[in-house]
């Protein structure tokens, strides 16, 4: 089965409500944007019984191991277009699960993509947008970019479907793309931050009955 991320989270009894959905992983945000929030406040929301995930985008190393470690993050996850050399940089100072960002310009995923799968223990893949780290809702062309991330992924690179997801269209991105996650922030939002429980739960009961290819 597919797990499930929400990503974006600013208010506990949201990331409660995902805890009891099922969700594996919930999310806040380090790396600006109309979501991000303060170490204290994510201290405050992040529930106990999920995998705790902080999305980074251009901090140090030492910075980013330090707020991950006050947190207690189970995953790193880096943004801003990261390179094999920051995963591996962070690697000593970090005893968590790292997630590299790959962000698609259509269906071209850049140079590095294959060797961020072999280098992260997973890769989040979503579209490329100017001026934006993610966040945007903007949607993959899932089809046309299959080849290219089966190619990348490999047989043992674990995929992240981030990008654009919502309760009407994650079952068929789970069909075509086949990800071990889907995270979604602003497909069950209404507005930025602020998750709506009905989405919440339509997403996961569409994402868990997804069919992952074989």
């Amino acid at each position: 089965m597919t797990e499930v991320k929400f990503c974006g989270l600013t208010r506990r009894h949201d990331a409660d409500y995902a805890a009891r959905l099922g969700a594996r992983y919930c999310g806040v945000i380090f790396a600006g944007g109309p979501r991000h929030i303060s170490l204290e406040h994510a201290a405050e929301i992040l529930p106990p019984l999920v995998t705790r995930v902080g999305v980074f985008g251009t901090r140090p190393t030492e910075e980013i191991a330090e707020m991950a470690s006050a947190l207690g993050l189970d995953v790193i996850q880096l943004h801003a277009d990261p390179t094999v050399d920051d995963v591996e940089r962070l690697r000593p100072h970090f005893g968590g699960a790292i997630w590299a960002a790959v962000r698609a310009t259509g269906e071209k995923l850049p140079p590095t993509a294959a060797a961020l799968f072999a280098a992260a223990d997973a890769v989040l893949l979503e579209a490329r947008v100017p001026g934006a780290l993610g966040g945007t809702g903007t949607t993959l062309p899932w089809a046309a970019v299959a080849t290219a991330v089966e190619r990348a992924r490999g047989a043992t690179g674990r995929l992240v479907l981030a990008g654009g997801l919502t309760p009407d269209n994650v079952a068929h991105a789970i069909g075509i793309l086949s990800p071990d996650v889907v995270d979604v922030s602003t497909g069950v939002e209404r507005s930025p931050g602020i998750k709506d429980h009905a989405r919440m739960e339509a997403f996961a009961a569409a994402a868990h009955s997804g069919l992952r290819t074989p």
